[in-house]
């Protein structure tokens, strides 16, 4: 463990006369409240914090420290302040969820130094829940970590029938609250098996990434997405007064010019959409140093997908020739960077920016081989196939195995009336190849 006793008087900054929804976030208090196998609170001097080792990196939630406090609406906006910092850079994902079944949850991932750092999250509650959790994941990566002057706090309001809830007890704004937000309640869909050759990923759980110079270039007056967790799916989320997101990859062009589609999903909750677009621009700096052409991609009201508020829109278009919703050049055999905006756009949620050239792995049976019905289901789903289901594996958010099923047929019935409400991952195995789907159960 690292020795960090000349740092003591940095952790012991004052947070001034907020009010701090946990009552032993400064560990003073010991081990009150706290859970986890990474619950290993220490003194130096007159100091008490957390300290814990993760000696093998694995899932982040392998090593974990919870304060449960509950979050009974959703909706609600808190703000998580703590401090941190490692004996190495590593990542961490802090945030708030349930602590039961199914897991929901709202989180960031942070970078650690060996500097202590105050981090500041503003989480919106996408849950209602008494079982609700404060959460430190850090089990992804080896190294120490230190947290202390862990704070909740409400910070914004939320709407219901004329009462805005500004604090613990409500106070009447006589119906003239602000629009109340509506959050994502289910994950962008995951896309499709694809040889790893046909898609270059920007930014997807499902594909390999490519490299970056710098994925937040701040091209419009600084940070422009926050990196939050929504059913276990990284999900990127605009920051508030920013209007486009610059990714700039200069040391790794990429030649795109075999490939023919560009997908991306959104979600808005924008209740007027008027002047709303989000668009996607690929920069080709065809062999120079700079914007040589720009081949933009086009969402509004009017176009073919269109905006549409509350719920995902997907985006699968081609890029070879002009027109509809792809404008500028078609030139992209130098790309260098990516832009994104999103003018008049207030609350935006984006996922899976990727190019593939139209091909589908073998093993990718959602579009005909396979139909799972229905979905959301109460008691049971149904998996029918082409060819043979020689096995059907459920997991939870946390990927751990909830079912296990092996019909060996070309039709299986499947029981989930035991499981809790909410999305979990259907792994069926068709012929030797496996198909990936999420299940609502309600």
């Amino acid at each position: 463990m690292k020795k960090i006793t000349f740092l003591i008087f940095i952790l012991t900054a004052s947070f001034g006369f907020s009010q701090n929804l946990i009552t032993n976030g400064d560990f003073e208090s010991g081990t009150a409240g706290w859970s986890g196998n990474a619950l290993n609170v220490v003194t130096e001097g007159e100091n008490s914090y957390n300290a814990a080792n993760v000696v093998a990196a694995g899932n982040p939630w392998d090593v974990n420290l919870s304060y449960v406090f509950p979050m009974n609406t959703a909706g609600t906006a808190y703000k998580l302040t703590f401090q941190a910092f490692s004996d190495t850079n590593r990542t961490m994902i802090a945030g708030i969820g349930l602590n039961e079944g199914p897991f929901t949850s709202m989180t960031q991932t942070i970078n650690l130094t060996a500097t202590p750092q105050t981090f500041e999250l503003t989480l919106i509650s996408n849950f209602a829940n008494a079982n609700s959790r404060i959460i430190f994941d850090m089990g992804a990566a080896i190294g120490f970590v230190g947290i202390d002057d862990v704070m909740l706090e409400i910070v914004t309001t939320t709407c219901n029938n004329g009462i805005q809830d500004g604090d613990e007890t409500g106070v009447d704004c006589g119906g003239t609250c602000p629009p109340c937000l509506v959050l994502p309640t289910t994950a962008a869909p995951t896309p499709p098996n694809r040889p790893a050759a046909d898609v270059v990923s920007i930014f997807s759980d499902a594909y390999t990434n490519i490299g970056f110079d710098n994925f937040d270039a701040g091209w419009c007056g600084g940070a422009a997405t926050t990196l939050v967790m929504i059913e276990g799916n990284n999900t990127l989320q605009k920051n508030p007064g920013v209007v486009c997101h610059g990714i700039d990859f200069q040391t790794n062009r990429q030649n795109l010019t075999e490939f023919t589609h560009i997908h991306f999903d959104f979600y808005i909750t924008d209740t007027d959409l008027t002047g709303d677009v989000f668009n996607v621009k690929l920069v080709n700096f065809n062999g120079g140093n700079a914007e040589s052409s720009a081949l933009e991609v086009n969402i509004n009201g009017g176009t073919t997908p269109q905006l549409v508020a509350n719920q995902w829109v997907s985006v699968d278009v081609p890029i070879t020739a002009l027109g509809g919703v792809v404008a500028g050049s078609l030139a992209r055999n130098d790309v260098a960077q990516i832009g994104i905006t999103t003018a008049m756009v207030d609350n935006v949620w984006y996922d899976n920016i990727y190019l593939h050239k139209n091909t589908l792995s073998v093993s990718n049976f959602e579009t005909a081989k396979i139909k799972m019905y229905p979905n959301p289901a109460t008691t049971n789903f149904t998996i029918e196939a082409q060819d043979l289901v020689s096995s059907i594996n459920v997991y939870n958010v946390l990927g751990q195995e909830v079912i296990k099923n092996n019909p060996n047929n070309n039709q299986a019935t499947v029981d989930i009336s035991s499981l809790q409400v909410g999305v979990y991952v259907v792994k069926a195995t068709i012929n030797g190849a496996v198909s990936t789907s999420r299940i609502i159960k309600q």
